[in-house]
């Protein structure tokens, strides 16, 4: 299970740091590589219900492996791409295979350990592997990329793919609930709204937000996601409990759950951007640069599976985004002369916000969920958290996009740049056509300067947006967190469903 996680959370930010690499070779620019991260985040998310689900049909084991494969095989086709749209439909192959094993692999190990006590130092190993994979990422990806290029942080899946399969299949056991129930409209209906809300914001800045294209994406991911919830408010056995968010402390650590990936996701997106291709750093310098981040992040996860035990997830998680939010907000502050000794201070500040908020949201989650239902609640959580990075990395990306547009074009037109060139210069940088914000590094000194100073400009304003929304949820989770209820009140949380369900 930790090998798995392992190579998940890795690769998940490991891509970030091949970003200016793939969109130099690929001819990429903004939009296609946010495809390049939101097509992985995209499918996982909305599957994530799905593979919870085939695991109580099929059998957790079964399906799990095969979700080590998809994700292996899709690692190799990313890694053999020629184009950014072969990249893209690999990296949505592997997020097929990690919303099959990621459900499956939180519920083998609570069956495995019976034991109360030997169960949640699993469960804390596990959730520790996690912070462990985002934390080495950027500081494993840039050395790999400049040693052996961006197809590298995609080849290094594959044996660690090979060995989870291999000792998958000799050491798992396989068992399953037998609910024969598969929720096909309330996939469907998910599907379509959370890929049609993505694409709407992925797609606004460039074409438009009044445009034909963007608009009925708008209008499908409103519907889509309206039917997807009377769905499942109607269904006997949905794939999501509504029941649920009737819970305060269950609904808080959701939506900090969301908020962190909203805000942090983001960041890891464009950071690697402004350091390599803003600041001129290579892969590995950025990733030696994120070191502090990601010391913080290793101290931070296993205090926070700590403090959670003894104080409850409130204390953890209310300061965990409060760090976010400062951090975010601190980077907003220097400018293109800004210098690494200056806006370091952040990076811990950010990797502790991390570390302090992963462990929380499970556990607030889980143990306010009855036992039957812990698979279905593992899948919530994370769920909650991908659409949280996936929205997170679109919505920035458009404040970003937007605003970087609207600034080329006063500087450019200030430069005494005609309309038609400062079409071909903005179209360059935003929305691909010649290797995205690379694309700057090839025009003259003065120009170059303009394109580097709307893009940090524009990143201000996105990291003052996630920092805002971040401080939000730290006041939120402040106030729905409050200290829960005794536990012997909490042991009979399949009543609570019961009535709730009757009520709906």
């Amino acid at each position: 299970m930790c090998i798995t996680l392992f190579m998940a959370m890795l690769d998940n930010v490991v891509v970030n740091t091949a970003l200016p690499k793939i969109g130099s070779q690929l001819h990429a620019g903004v939009t296609g590589l946010q495809w390049v991260v939101e097509g992985y985040s995209l499918v996982y998310a909305a599957l994530l219900l799905t593979g919870g689900t085939l695991g109580d049909r099929l059998g957790r084991k079964r399906v799990f492996l095969t979700g080590v494969v998809g994700f292996t095989l899709g690692s190799m086709l990313c890694a053999l791409s020629g184009s950014i749209g072969e990249l893209v439909a690999a990296r949505m192959l592997q997020g097929v295979g990690a919303a099959l094993l990621t459900p499956g692999s939180l519920s083998i190990i609570r069956n495995t350990f019976p034991d109360p006590r030997e169960r949640a130092r699993a469960i804390g190993l596990w959730s520790g592997i996690s912070g462990l994979g985002l934390a080495l990422g950027p500081a494993v990806g840039g050395p790999l990329v400049d040693a052996f290029g961006w197809s590298s942080v995609f080849w290094i899946n594959v044996p660690i793919g090979a060995v989870a399969l291999l000792v998958g299949l000799r050491v798992l056991p396989e068992f399953h609930d037998g609910r024969d129930r598969f929720d096909i409209p309330g996939q469907v209906a998910g599907a379509l709204g959370f890929g049609a809300l993505v694409f709407a914001l992925i797609e606004g800045p460039s074409s438009g937000w009044e445009s034909a294209r963007v608009l009925t994406a708008a209008a499908l991911a409103v519907l889509s996601l309206a039917a997807f919830l009377i769905i499942e408010a109607t269904r006997a056995a949905p794939m999501l409990d509504l029941s649920f968010f009737r819970d305060r402390v269950i609904t808080g650590a959701l939506m900090s759950g969301f908020m962190v990936s909203f805000g942090m996701f983001g960041a890891l997106f464009f950071l690697p951007l402004l350091m390599q291709d803003v600041y001129g750093w290579s892969p590995t310098m950025a990733g030696v640069g994120s070191l502090p981040a990601t010391a913080s992040i290793m101290v931070a996860a296993p205090v926070a599976g700590i403090v959670t035990g003894r104080l409850g997830p409130r204390p953890a998680l209310v300061s965990g985004l409060t760090l976010c939010a400062i951090a975010l907000g601190g980077l907003s502050l220097y400018g293109l002369g800004a210098h690494y000794d200056q806006y370091v201070w952040t990076l811990p500040v950010m990797g502790l916000g991390m570390g302090l908020s992963f462990a929380p949201v499970s556990v607030a989650v889980l143990e306010r969920v009855p036992g039957p239902k812990a698979g279905m609640a593992s899948a919530v959580t994370n769920t909650m958290r991908e659409v949280g990075g996936v929205v997170g990395i679109a919505a920035l990306g458009a404040i970003l996009t937007s605003r970087m547009t609207g600034l080329l074009h006063d500087k450019l037109h200030a430069h005494g740049i005609d309309a038609a060139h400062t079409h071909q210069v903005v179209a360059a940088v935003t929305n691909g056509g010649a290797g995205g914000i690379t694309a700057s590094r090839a025009l003259p000194p003065v120009l170059r300067d303009t394109v580097d100073s709307s893009f940090v400009e524009a990143l201000h304003l996105a990291f003052r947006s996630g920092a805002g929304m971040l401080a939000l949820a730290a006041i939120a989770a402040l106030i729905l967190l409050r200290p829960k209820a005794k536990r012997e009140d909490l042991s009979q949380p399949s009543e609570v469903g019961a009535q709730t369900v009757a009520q709906v």
